[in-house]
C-alpha cells in the first residue's frame, strides 16, 4: 500500500472534487482518493507507487493542475 498527496488548484465547488476524484480514481492500482476543497489537497492511496507524471494528466484531464 501506498499513500501520495498532490495539491491541484482552481476547484472550486463539489462537481470540482468530484472529477478529480473520477479521472485519479481511474488511473491502475488506485484503492481510494480523497479530495480537501478548502485546500486542494488530493491525498492518494494506491497499491504501487504512482508515477506524478500521471496523476498530473489525470488531474489535468478533469480540468485542473497539480500546484508546483
Amino acid at each position: 500500500m501506498s499513500t501520495s498527496s498532490v495539491t491541484v488548484t482552481g476547484m472550486t465547488c463539489n462537481h470540482c472534487v468530484s472529477s478529480v476524484t473520477e479521472e485519479i480514481s481511474a488511473l491502475p492500482g488506485v484503492t481510494n482518493v480523497n479530495v480537501d476543497l478548502t485546500t486542494g489537497k488530493v491525498v492518494i492511496d494506491s497499491t504501487t507507487d504512482l508515477d506524478p507524471s500521471d496523476v498530473a494528466g489525470a488531474v489535468e484531464e478533469a480540468g485542473y493542475s497539480v500546484a508546483g
